[in-house]
C-alpha cells in the first residue's frame, strides 16, 4: 500500500442503521491513499459486525473494540492510532462528498496548511429534517463535481472563525468558519494529534476546538459542502432534555475558559465574543427552561 495521506476516526456506536453508507463514503473518495480507524465503543447492535466485514475486504480499514467509553474516549483512541499526515473525523451516522479527501489535500499541500476547513450540505439536512417531521423516508444525496475551486488562505483564523450563523462582524462572511464541531475540518495530525477531547461530558467539541485555534497557523477556508450531516434523532441534542444539556454545556464552558486564561488578548477577545458568548447564551435558554 502506498503511504498514508490520511487518517479518518470513526467512533461508532448503535449506528448499524447508517455505518454502511458512513463507509461507503470513504470507499467513493477520488483519493485512495487513506486509512480508517473504526472504533466500536462497545456498541451493542451489529457495528462491530459491519465493521470487521469492512476490514476483512479492505485493508485500509481498521477495527478497534473496546468496552463504552464515550465518544470523547472513542476519538481520543482512533486519533493515537492514526499514522496519516491530515486527519479527518467522521460521525458514522454521517458521510463524505466524494471529493472532499481530494479537495481539502490539493488545497492543503498547495498552500502548505495545518487546516483545511469546508461545511455541511445545509439542504441536506433540512430536507431530511422536514421529512422526519412528516413520518417521510429520507431524501438521498446528490454530489455535485468540482473542478476549478476557489478558497481563501489565512495566518489568523480568528480573523473568520465563529460559531454564529450569520456572523455580521466578519467581512466577506461566505468564508467564515462556523461552529465547532471537528468534521468540517481536515487538520495536521501533528497539530491536534495531542488535543485530547474531554472525556465524561457533551459538547467535548467546544474546548477541543477552541484549543485547536490557538495551535493553526495556516488555514484554506473552502466554502463547499463537502460534509453530509445527517439529523439523527438519537444524537444527544435531538434526544435528551434541556436539564442533560444544561448541565454538559456548562462543564464545558468551565474547560474551555482554563484554555484561554492566557492567551493573547486579541486572539482571547474573539474568542470570547465569537464563541463564548453564544454557548453561554445557549446554556442561558437552556437554564431558563429548567427554572420553568
Amino acid at each position: 500500500m502506498d503511504d498514508i495521506l490520511v487518517s479518518v476516526i470513526i467512533p461508532i456506536y448503535n449506528v448499524e442503521r447508517y455505518l454502511r453508507r458512513a463507509l461507503n463514503s470513504l470507499i467513493a473518495q477520488t483519493h485512495d491513499q487513506w486509512e480508517a480507524v473504526l472504533v466500536d465503543d462497545g456498541s451493542p447492535d451489529d457495528c462491530g459486525i459491519i465493521a470487521d466485514e469492512y476490514a476483512r475486504k479492505d485493508k485500509r480499514f481498521k477495527v478497534i473494540h473496546k468496552e463504552n467509553g464515550g465518544v470523547s474516549v472513542a476519538r481520543n483512541i482512533g486519533t493515537q492510532q492514526a499514522s496519516g499526515k491530515y486527519l479527518l473525523y467522521l460521525d458514522p451516522d454521517d458521510f463524505f462528498h466524494p471529493q472532499l479527501m481530494e479537495l481539502c489535500l490539493k488545497a492543503a499541500e498547495t498552500e502548505d496548511a495545518d487546516m483545511v476547513t469546508f461545511t455541511y450540505h445545509h439542504c441536506y439536512r433540512t430536507i431530511n429534517k422536514i421529512c422526519h417531521f412528516l413520518h417521510l423516508p429520507d431524501r438521498k444525496p446528490s454530489f455535485k463535481q468540482y473542478r476549478d475551486i476557489r478558497y481563501v488562505t489565512t495566518d489568523n483564523i480568528f480573523d473568520y472563525a465563529t460559531e454564529y450563523s450569520h456572523p455580521k462582524d466578519i467581512p466577506n462572511r461566505c468564508w467564515a468558519v462556523k461552529h465547532c464541531q471537528p468534521c468540517f475540518r481536515m487538520y495536521r495530525t501533528d497539530i491536534v494529534k495531542d488535543i485530547p477531547f474531554i472525556e465524561g461530558i457533551r459538547f467535548e467539541d467546544f474546548p477541543w476546538w477552541s484549543e485547536v485555534l490557538l495551535r493553526v497557523g495556516q488555514c484554506v477556508i473552502l466554502n463547499l459542502p463537502l460534509y453530509y450531516y445527517y439529523p439523527n434523532p438519537k444524537s444527544f441534542l435531538l434526544s435528551s432534555d434541556a436539564h442533560q444539556q444544561a448541565d454538559h454545556l456548562e462543564q464545558s464552558i468551565v474547560a474551555s475558559k482554563k484554555i484561554y486564561e492566557n492567551a493573547q488578548p486579541d486572539k482571547k477577545a474573539l474568542w470570547e465574543k465569537r464563541f463564548l458568548a453564544p454557548f453561554q447564551h445557549y446554556l442561558d435558554k437552556k437554564r431558563g427552561k429548567r427554572n420553568n
